[in-house]
């Protein structure tokens, strides 16, 4: 790798770690406004429900056309591009004057971050190669902070300035994301990457058969189902099945967010201190199944409890991140298999709220749809497996193959 000053290592991080919050401010300061903005202009089911699965459909769509993007456009460049197109969605959430407009700019937000969350990995693999462990600690826990923490003011702030300047706010916050990224790319040089000049096909042929690629996708798509299936539907089971109020729900479901603040600060660097997977498998679906089961069996018993072993199978959303730089040896390759897992991965998680949706409808209870939960977390000791060795995806491709990646 080239030496880079000092300046540029400090410009790379703080670049990083604004866009990281701007991703998850996008995401989370929607939900806590729609009862408000339906106060201005209506808001029909169908429009919330797509808002509702916007995000995973848009991150799937954009893990498939990233990795093409990129090398178009260069890796700072496109990051750019996705940081201003953010940063412009945001601000015209802000003026959306009725639910089609709102949901246009909602579907621009997710795209542009869909774009980014496939690219961060990335520029951390570039410019971090020693210290992937770290830079994806402070980017993930930049992300669980910005996860739970427009909830808990979203409200507040669109009482004091109403809820467009509440949108607003955001709006800045992603603006100044863009600065970073601008000096980045001037500063990028066009390098010639013989990796890219392959056709894309060709790398995501060899990706799809490995083993190693479709342990990442269960990963990921097995934590993303379980965040957005409670994301959508936690408070409304927890009023049925636990007996608590709306407000107990609202403060459950924090809890449950805020347990991908501590995953995101141990994981990464664990991981990558260890160089061992097991453990954190073993954490994830033990502590999952287990709230799982608690909330079937004795939801009222310890509620807190459930909730807390339900946060904690996340913690292979920031496993999955650190792997994507630890698994490949180049960032070029880091951005095909980085897009190929988000993509499947969050297809696969966009099904479980409809799925536990559905299955409430037709059961009229909810042991259905934890169920599904339980299942989709036993799928990930597969995976776990798989992960045990330690290898790269190119020196699989090598190993299983005999021929150069």
């Amino acid at each position: 790798m080239t030496r880079r000053s000092a300046g540029t290592i400090a410009l790379v991080a703080a670049a990083i770690v604004l866009l990281a919050l701007t991703l998850r401010i996008a995401v989370a300061s929607l939900s806590p406004l729609l009862t408000r903005i339906g106060e201005e202009f209506p808001l029909p089911a169908v429009v919330v429900g797509l808002i509702g699965m916007a995000p995973p459909v848009a991150f799937a769509l954009a893990g498939m056309v990233t990795p093409a993007i990129e090398r178009r456009l260069w890796l700072e460049r496109s990051v750019l591009v996705a940081a201003i197109t953010a940063a412009v969605m945001l601000g015209l959430r802000a003026a959306a004057v009725d639910a089609w407009s709102l949901l246009g700019a909602t579907a621009g937000v997710f795209a542009a971050v869909g774009v980014a969350n496939v690219l961060i990995p990335t520029v951390v693999k570039k410019y971090f190669p020693e210290r992937i462990g770290l830079m994806t600690t402070v980017y993930s826990t930049a992300m669980a902070v910005a996860t739970f923490t427009p909830p808990l003011v979203a409200v507040p702030l669109a009482e004091a300035v109403g809820w467009r300047g509440s949108f607003a706010t955001w709006a800045v916050v992603a603006l100044a994301a863009v600065a970073p990224w601008v000096a980045l790319s001037l500063r990028a040089r066009a390098l010639l990457r013989d990796a890219l000049d392959e056709p894309r096909t060709a790398v995501l042929s060899r990706l799809v058969r490995l083993p190693q690629t479709w342990a990442l996708v269960i990963t990921f798509g097995v934590n993303s189902s379980v965040a957005y299936g409670m994301f959508a539907w936690m408070p409304p089971l927890l009023i049925d099945v636990a007996g608590v109020d709306a407000a107990e729900a609202g403060g459950l479901l924090a809890l449950f967010s805020f347990m991908g603040l501590p995953m995101s600060l141990l994981v990464p660097l664990l991981a990558a201190r260890l160089g061992r997977t097991t453990p954190f498998y073993v954490v994830a679906v033990g502590c999952g199944v287990t709230g799982v089961v608690g909330l079937i069996v004795a939801p009222a018993a310890a509620t807190v409890l459930w909730v807390v072993l339900l946060g904690i199978p996340p913690l292979m959303f920031p496993l999955a991140l650190v792997l994507f730089g630890l698994r490949t040896r180049s960032h070029e390759t880091t951005v095909a298999l980085s897009g190929f897992v988000q993509s499947v991965g969050y297809a696969f998680a966009a099904l479980m709220p409809l799925a536990i949706g559905l299955t409430h409808e037709v059961t009229g209870g909810w042991t259905a749809g934890l169920s599904l939960l339980g299942v989709a977390l036993v799928l990930v000791i597969p995976a776990a497996i798989v992960m045990v060795r330690r290898e790269s995806v190119e020196e699989a491709w090598e190993r299983r193959t005999g021929r150069t990646w």
